[in-house]
């Protein structure tokens, strides 16, 4: 297996500050303040990749080592979720607001119409990418999606999936094959892609597509969005066993005086 190299923390362009929460980085950034951002690496025509960081990744990142220097070496890092907004509030270093993966994405895909902006789906299970683009091209009619791939593929094929994303001058790449895969997936190919946007996006695909429905307004405001996730789909219980571990992590760890 070869060596991963990274190369140290990105140049900041747009002024932001970051905090650190259990050894992972969180940039203190609005939605508004990703937008900008994920404006000007556009038209830097540079390979970029951004994070959304929920409770389930800072606990990854404590047990997955090569994943937590690729979190690292990222470009942005999003506060994505209560759990987030929560640790942060009582390590004494909150961050402003939450900017979630799926919110994001969405953001992103309504301005691509207006901004020229080319997006491709990737990832999810076989038809799920192309329901997404259906029902987004729906939701914003000006959408400009120009890809999809589903995220079912061997080593073998991950030359072409490149390939094909680079074919499309792809702008904006939202990668829905879950944490860690995802993010290790675009650190690997990110210079190859030479996609300016690059964000592992989880279950986006799916909630675009209408395969999951999200939560209702008033449980993401209070933080039961996993619970309702967990109701929908009894599978994703590996990755809310995770929420008592990253509560006690949190709480177990000292604050800032």
């Amino acid at each position: 297996m070869c060596q991963m190299t990274l190369d140290p923390a990105p140049p900041q362009t747009t002024a932001r500050q970051s905090v650190t929460l259990l050894g992972m980085r969180v940039d203190r950034v609005t939605m508004e303040g990703a937008l900008a951002l994920a404006e000007e690496f556009i038209h830097s025509r540079m390979p970029h990749h951004i994070v959304t960081a929920d409770a389930s990744m800072v606990v990854t990142a404590t047990q997955d080592a090569e994943f937590a220097q690729i979190v690292a070496a990222s470009d942005l890092v999003t506060p994505d979720g209560a759990g987030i907004l929560w640790a942060t509030r009582r390590m004494g270093t909150p961050v402003p607001a939450k900017v979630s993966g799926v919110d994001l994405s969405a953001r992103l895909i309504a301005l691509s119409g207006e901004k020229g902006w080319r997006v491709f789906f990737f990832g999810a299970a076989p038809g799920v990418a192309e329901a997404a683009a259906v029902q987004m091209r729906e939701r914003y009619p000006a959408a400009n999606i120009v890809g999809v791939r589903d995220g079912f593929f061997k080593p073998e094929d991950e030359a072409g999936i490149v390939e094909t994303i680079r074919e499309a001058k792809t702008d904006i790449l939202l990668v829905a094959l879950g944490i860690p895969k995802q993010e290790k997936f675009i650190f690997r190919h990110k210079a190859a892609l030479g996609v300016p946007v690059c964000i592992g996006v989880g279950g986006t695909l799916d909630v675009f597509s209408g395969t999951v429905k999200r939560a209702p307004v008033w449980m993401q405001n209070v933080g039961l969005e996993w619970l309702y996730r967990l109701a929908a789909n009894p599978k994703k219980i590996h990755k809310v066993a995770l929420l008592p571990k990253f509560a006690g992590m949190v709480l177990r760890a000292p604050r800032k005086a």
